[in-house]
């Protein structure tokens, strides 16, 4: 495990390329039956030089053993090319279940700081997560931006700030590596599966962007941008509408020194993002895009490692096309979501309020009052919210004091609450306790921090739908010393 106490370091930010997936589920969707045309020439995507784990290619339908001949109709291998059993192997991402094309769909897009990479100081941290949602039924879309110093439980390591998730997986070697490690850190975090991620490179995007002629932007108000790599320093952005080219939408998207710091720079990544898919949905490039999409394809598949099969990816893109603007929902994790304070290591971090992100989740994801809990202006008390909510809570007894949660379930169970199961921890004692939201309840979780004084670092989100209760908390002997219980 990776010291906590991790210094963190200035740095250029070159690895806040957040829009690699956005690019490449519209300009795919745009150019779907020429991008169909390319996938006859490759059986997957072809990874470069990012760091972490590539996706395992397609495998053919039948393999002929050594010697064999090919069966009639198999495809031989074109000349030129290099064979599979001439290619390097490639280690398996994490695999979820085949997309079946109708339930919603969520993408980790992450962009690594590459300062951290370049110095060969070990994985690289992320320097930008981005959360991206379709649901193909109701024809919706939403982006919502995690700032990285999110102070967060992360799964097996404890509490860090969001962007050491990627690089505490590669670190440690953990199955799935750091793309694995990052999506349950944020499936933990706003109670949402993650099915799919995509790391994305920098150079790709500013090629990308050349490619289409540039991206309009209406620039609010004077920046100061930083252009990588070029000895002319500082470039100063006047107010009003311009065209960026590649490196300046760059620059100007990872620009972090202005009054709101990356907050600030969260929504100029979403207005990049929103002014390539007007770019690329302008009829008039409709016929551009047909004619360079095999070389916008070659500059997306060699910037993008993802475990997003080209299918996937064709699918998504049709339908992100065919979202209407007024659809797609933005959010950003910002001050009203966050108290700003300090790690145990003196750290600046910024600490979540749960009830608030899952609100601001729902917004994004275009949940209904209907599907959600409890609103927090319904004018309930908070033991009420609690128990409108009807988490199903088992207590263990982390303690040495025999019966202690069978006692506490009576004493809540007096409250309203819905305790169906007790039983004793793994580990005794335990000092602090601890309490375990597996499925997304904000009221319960918050009552019984207040209730039982618990610390806000012995609050762990765990995202599992599966799970026989939605909540668990291990009574600590801090309960025990100090209760209310008759």
């Amino acid at each position: 495990m990776m010291n906590n106490s991790q210094p963190e370091k200035s740095k250029n930010n070159t690895g806040k390329i957040i829009f690699g997936v956005v690019l490449l589920v519209v300009v795919l969707g745009a150019a779907v039956f020429t991008f169909r045309t390319v996938k006859g020439m490759v059986t997957s995507w072809d990874v470069t030089n990012l760091p972490g784990l590539a996706i395992q290619p397609e495998e053919p339908e039948s393999t002929p053993a050594p010697g064999e001949t090919p069966a009639a109709g198999a495809e031989s291998t074109p000349e030129g090319a290099v064979s599979d059993s001439q290619a390097p192997p490639q280690a398996a991402g994490p695999t979820p279940e085949p997309w079946d094309g109708a339930s919603r769909v969520n993408v980790l897009v992450m962009g690594l700081d590459y300062n951290d990479w370049r110095a060969g100081e070990g994985p690289p941290r992320t320097d930008t997560m981005i959360l991206l949602t379709i649901d193909p039924v109701a024809k919706t879309a939403g982006m919502l931006s995690i700032p990285r110093d999110l102070w967060v439980s992360i799964p097996g390591f404890g509490y860090y700030k969001i962007n050491q998730a990627y690089q505490l997986g590669e670190a440690n070697k953990l199955p799935g590596g750091g793309p694995e490690l990052a999506m349950k850190t944020v499936e933990h975090l706003l109670g949402v599966p993650v099915q799919y991620y995509a790391l994305v490179d920098f150079s790709a995007f500013v090629k990308f962007i050349d490619e289409i002629g540039g991206v309009k932007i209406d620039v609010p108000k004077k920046i100061w941008i930083d252009i990588y790599d070029d000895d002319r320093g500082r470039i100063r952005l006047k107010p009003g509408v311009q065209t960026l080219s590649g490196e300046y939408a760059l620059a100007y998207a990872r620009a972090r020194y202005t009054e709101g710091g990356d907050f600030d720079r969260a929504q100029r990544q979403q207005q990049v993002i929103d002014g390539i898919r007007r770019r690329i949905l302008d009829f008039n490039l409709i016929p551009v895009l047909m004619q360079k999409a095999p070389a916008l394809y070659a500059e997306l598949s060699s910037g993008v490692n993802t475990n997003l099969t080209l299918d996937e990816a064709l699918q998504l893109g049709w339908l992100a096309s065919q979202i209407p603007e007024e659809d797609i929902h933005r959010g950003i994790i910002g001050p009203q979501q966050v108290n700003f304070g300090k790690s145990p290591d003196g750290l600046d971090v910024l600490k979540p309020l749960p009830d608030q992100i899952r609100l601001l989740r729902d917004e994004v994801f275009g949940i209904t009052s209907q599907s959600a809990s409890p609103v927090a202006d319904s004018g309930l008390e908070p033991v009420e919210l609690m128990a409108a909510e009807g988490a199903k809570i088992m207590l263990l007894n982390g303690t040495l004091i025999p019966g202690f949660a069978a006692r506490t379930q009576e004493y809540l169970q007096g409250l309203g609450a819905n305790v169906v199961a007790i039983g004793d921890a793994e580990n005794k004692p335990q000092t602090y306790t601890a309490i375990y939201d597996y499925t997304g309840n904000p009221y319960t979780v918050r009552y019984f921090v207040d209730l039982m004084n618990i610390s806000e670092y012995r609050i762990f989100f765990q995202y599992n739908p599966e799970s026989d209760v939605d909540v668990t908390i291990i009574l600590g002997d801090d309960w025990a010393g100090n209760n209310p219980m008759p």
